[in-house]
């Protein structure tokens, strides 16, 4: 414990993670919170994708998506997910595994609603991970829901958020020779408290 100065400082996980990603949002070229998120079929086959986190809260991880899409029936299904975040120009990542839960209210509402009009027309447009026959026949249900919604369309009920609860977050910081430096933070579901235990390269 002793040893965590410095950049891995702190009692609290998830402001450590903010400190790392306000850090790497001012020296990344784009989408600092590009997180590559897992997440398993019915056979137990792993799914990898890249999708934006969007906060991050005092004690869960928060990211949205079309619920129908397959990486939605996937994590409602097992109710869990593993997610990395890495940024290259720092020589850091943060890996988090934990349980999984929708976000369904106000604060998906309010997302919804941030974002840039076509964004929101393109989630109703779009039966995500479903076979499309053409570019124009997405681009046509683009315009259909523009004529149906015009510039307030509401946030469809099978579009919300996701949040990851975490009961174990590694953060990791390069080192010269390979010789890296990795606090592993380690919880029991619903408990609060953490325990930490520095890994070996």
């Amino acid at each position: 414990m002793s040893e965590r100065s410095g950049i891995f400082a702190g009692e609290d996980p998830f402001e450590l993670c903010r400190s790392w990603l306000r850090e790497a949002e001012a020296v990344e070229p784009s989408d600092a919170n590009a997180i590559s998120l897992a997440s398993v079929d019915a056979d137990g086959l792993p799914n990898v994708r890249i999708v934006l986190l969007k906060s991050i809260e005092k004690d869960s991880f928060v990211f949205y998506t079309n619920y129908e899409s397959k990486k939605g029936r996937e994590l409602i299904e097992s109710g869990k997910a593993a997610f990395v975040l890495y940024w290259k120009s720092l020589y850091r990542q943060v890996r988090v595994r934990g349980s999984v839960e929708k976000e369904q209210g106000a604060l998906a509402d309010a997302y919804y609603e941030s974002r840039h009009l076509q964004s929101r027309l393109g989630a109703w447009a779009s039966a995500q991970s479903q076979p499309l026959a053409s570019r124009q026949d997405l681009m046509d249900q683009v315009e259909f829901f523009k004529e149906k919604f015009a510039d307030a369309p509401p946030r469809p009920p099978y579009w919300g958020g996701f949040r990851i609860k975490p009961v174990e977050m590694e953060f990791w910081a390069g080192g010269d020779y390979r010789l890296h430096d990795r606090f592993r933070w380690t919880r029991a579901i619903g408990e609060d408290s953490w325990s930490i235990t520095r890994l070996s390269p």
